[in-house]
């Protein structure tokens, strides 16, 4: 009975809430931003191929 109120006491659980609430909100920041995101990724892409050719 001892093992069990210290299992229902512990707050180790506390973390992996604060890890999933951290991921919603990075995930809803993407799913927001999505089009501006593309943009800047397809931009950076477009100068790293034409400063390859150049090489």
């Amino acid at each position: 009975m001892k093992e069990w109120k210290r299992f229902l006491q512990e707050e180790d659980g506390m973390g992996v809430v604060e890890v999933i609430l951290i991921v919603v909100v990075l995930i809803s920041l993407v799913a927001i931003f999505k089009s501006q995101i593309t943009a800047v990724i397809n931009a950076a892409l477009k100068k790293i191929t034409e400063n390859a050719k150049k090489i």
